[in-house]
């Protein structure tokens, strides 16, 4: 599938990104690592805080590609345009962080102490990885929109 045959299937809208929007969306996604390295929180807050930069980021390569997801399974659709955009080698960076969104909403919404610090720090190094392709991928593929 294609994100055209998404957007024909509803589950994404037609969305017009500027410059200050992705740079917006960056400076959360720097926010989010360095919040997420403190320690001084609980795990499952700094899980929390990884998994919503690894969902910024998704969310700025959906929206440089003029897309935005449908209100409906809009965490999912997200992270699952992961692999339509940078490749299909990403299909398991997909994988795992829809894993880290269902955990993430188990420890949000369901009970304290389902994610360890070492989940936190993996998902962090994650992040740190996932959001230098997706600099490098914007300097390539949309250079107009780099102003961060």
């Amino acid at each position: 599938m294609s994100l055209q045959d998404w957007f024909n299937n509803g589950w994404l809208r037609k969305h017009q990104t500027s410059s200050q929007e992705i740079s917006n969306l960056m400076e959360i996604v720097k926010r989010d690592i360095q919040d997420a390295v403190n320690r001084d929180v609980s795990a499952d807050w700094r899980f929390g805080i990884a998994y919503n930069a690894s969902l910024k980021l998704c969310t700025i390569l959906l929206y440089t590609e003029g897309y935005r997801p449908d209100r409906n399974l809009a965490h999912f659709r997200t992270i699952q345009a992961l692999p339509l955009i940078l490749g299909a080698d990403k299909e398991e960076d997909a994988n795992y962080l829809d894993t880290c969104r269902t955990k993430r909403n188990v420890v949000e919404y369901d009970y304290a102490g389902g994610a360890t610090h070492a989940d936190a720090d993996e998902l962090i190094h994650y992040v740190n990885e996932l959001k230098q392709e997706v600099i490098n991928w914007l300097t390539k593929n949309h250079p107009e929109l780099i102003k961060f």
